[in-house]
């Protein structure tokens, strides 16, 4: 008999295919061919120069064909998409200081015209230090399509992101996006949405700062998914998500609570609790519903009896050796 063929489950992840390599020097434009009359980029040029910046070039870009201009803009026409984490300002300092050291600015921004004024959505930092030095000007790559900005934000590597700034970037965007766009898909924008599960997190986070997504992330990732909602009604699942995954973290802050009054510290009994009660670690395949796991996983950490907790099983979770839960 042939070998069986192996049956699709359900709700189990597609194994990425490998990237396949492509020939050097067949893809995209030439560099003649990025040479641009087009109107569109005219005309963004002309607006540039109305709102008191210059237009120092244009071109196609090699990859999209897209038109882009290259431009001076003044610095106070200039802020950051109101999607985006909040900046470091010990990392803005380092950036002035460097760039006081250089004497250069050698990195333009990436910006699109919005109402008047130019949101950057992949240059906080950069933008910042400049402004520290008292800049009047600043060099950056106009683009005339304004949902460039939501796309560069799922690029952007100028600092990286952490769970937290990724999922509060997401659900900026998310609610930004059901203003202008709301009848829209929520599975059309993954692309810039990057993974299902920030936009929960990201309305967990808003309502809870100080809330800790790493512990239960895994969890998280295996139960989310796109939707084929509507953006504004997506919205509304994100936010009932986020309030039953505070419930189920409001059960696990107990349990972790009792476990530090009988001396355990570790930086792992958040992820020591979830572990304890994770189901899913045992089932590998198949799909779940998202509530009813969450239900059912706050119910079992309600039953967690600390009293039978041992300072090896919270060493096992990669925190501090055992002995350190005795001191």
């Amino acid at each position: 008999m042939g070998a069986a063929k192996k049956l699709a489950v359900p709700g189990a992840k597609k194994r990425k295919s490998p990237r396949k390599k492509v020939e050097l020097g067949s893809k995209g434009l030439t560099p003649a061919q990025t040479h641009v009359e087009a109107e569109e980029a005219k005309a963004l040029g002309e607006r540039i120069k109305a709102d008191g910046g210059e237009a120092l070039g244009m071109y196609l870009d090699p990859l999209g064909g897209h038109a882009v201009v290259l431009a001076m803009l003044p610095i106070d026409k200039v802020e950051p998409t109101p999607y985006q984490r909040d900046r470091s300002e010990t990392h803005v300092k380092k950036l002035a200081n460097a760039m006081e050291r250089v004497g250069s600015f050698l990195d333009p921004l990436i910006t699109v015209r919005k109402d008047g004024m130019y949101w950057t959505p992949n240059g906080n930092h950069r933008l910042g230090a400049m402004k520290l030095m008292g800049m009047k000007a600043i060099t950056a790559l106009v683009l005339p399509d304004e949902d460039t900005a939501y796309k560069i934000l799922a690029l952007n590597t100028e600092k990286a992101h952490n769970l937290k700034e990724r999922s509060l970037e997401v659900i900026r965007m998310y609610r930004g996006l059901v203003g202008a766009r709301g009848s829209e898909k929520e599975a059309d924008f993954a692309p810039i949405f990057e993974e299902p599960h920030f936009a929960t997190f990201g309305a967990a986070y808003e309502k809870r700062p100080r809330y800790s997504a790493g512990a239960y992330s895994s969890v998280v990732k295996r139960l989310e998914a796109f939707e084929d909602l509507s953006l504004e009604k997506g919205l509304k699942l994100r936010e009932a998500r986020a309030d039953r995954l505070l419930a189920f973290d409001d059960e696990v802050v107990k349990v972790v609570e009792a476990l530090k009054a009988r001396g355990f510290q570790s930086a792992y009994l958040k992820n020591y609790v979830v572990a304890r009660v994770n189901f899913l670690r045992f089932k590998k395949e198949g799909s779940f519903d998202f509530d009813q796991t969450i239900d059912k996983l706050t119910a079992s950490v309600m039953k967690v009896d600390v009293a039978g907790v041992k300072k090896e099983d919270i060493a096992k979770m990669g925190g501090a050796p055992a002995e350190a839960a005795d001191e």
